[in-house]
């Protein structure tokens, strides 16, 4: 029989993880198996221990329960300090965050340097706290702005409270103007189906050079993406963030090197993404 793990989100209509886990398991010759569950958000106590119970050794955690996870585990550092867990090792009951590993690892990936960067953090989700642990970290100066100011402050001071060096603050979305280095998009906001919008505030002028770092990987090129593009910047989309952090959860659990590649060329293939027009997802894209 299989070693067992998978993924629960509600409503997790669609989700990349199985393909992409299941992928790599093949690659390596693993008998391990990863499946999708949906479980409604009155039920996330029950949706981690039974799995546990039915021989799971590991789970993912997306949207919208990472934060509601953090009760029934035992966090590590990284997830108290990011405030959400989205991996579990269901043999201790552990619960960490691989977002903020796999966003860093993407970064990195695309050559992208924050240290002393002016960077806008947009959201105030369990992406978002990782995306702002992760930047802080590596030295640059933080803005978080949301639709809910007070969403906003509320996440930058609990992240104050952690054990991390914290350079951020909460803004308004009108007070966006100003000189900015790096945009990074954590919301939905631009997501199939609804591709034409952006979370870039109107009445806001949109700042030349910046790079914009969508976490959304479908489309392939957001509207964001394209503001940066038609502003002298740099875009880069959230496909590769998707793989870095999944490659973490599967060396997590497994204890091997993750097959990064064949994961990538899953997730493409699942996307119906070519070379020629898939690029977008796991590349910058340059104006």
């Amino acid at each position: 029989m299989p070693t067992k793990v998978g993924i629960i989100g509600w409503p997790l209509t669609t989700t990349l993880s199985p393909a992409m886990h299941n992928a790599a398991f093949d690659a390596l010759g693993m008998d391990w198996y990863y499946d999708a569950m949906a479980i409604p958000p009155d039920i996330v106590r029950e949706g981690i221990l039974e799995p546990q119970r039915h021989g799971y050794v590991g789970l993912n955690v997306t949207i919208p329960h990472k934060e509601e996870a953090m009760k029934y585990v035992t966090p590590d550092d990284v997830a108290r300090a990011v405030g959400a867990v989205n991996t579990i090792d269901l043999l201790e009951m552990i619960g960490t965050n691989t977002d903020l590993a796999g966003f860093m690892a993407d970064l990195a990936a695309h050559g992208v340097d924050v240290s002393g960067k002016r960077v806008i953090v947009l959201g105030a989700g369990g992406a978002a706290r990782a995306a702002v642990v992760g930047l802080c970290g590596a030295g640059a100066d933080v803005r978080v702005a949301s639709r809910s100011l007070d969403k906003a402050r509320t996440m930058v001071a609990n992240l104050a409270l952690s054990n991390i060096r914290l350079a951020a603050r909460a803004v308004a979305l009108t007070e966006l103007a100003g000189p900015a280095d790096m945009i990074v998009n954590c919301t939905p906001v631009g997501m199939l189906p609804e591709v034409g919008a952006t979370p870039w505030p109107d009445t806001v002028p949109f700042p030349d050079g910046v790079v914009v770092y969508d976490m959304i990987y479908k489309p392939a090129r957001t509207r964001l993406m394209q503001q940066a593009e038609m502003h002298d910047g740099r875009a880069v989309g959230g496909l590769g963030m998707l793989v870095h952090q999944g490659a973490a959860a599967f060396e997590r659990w497994t204890g091997v090197a993750a097959p990064v590649d064949v994961m990538f060329d899953a997730v493409r293939a699942q996307l119906g993404l070519n070379d020629a027009n898939g690029a977008a997802n796991d590349e910058d894209t340059r104006r």
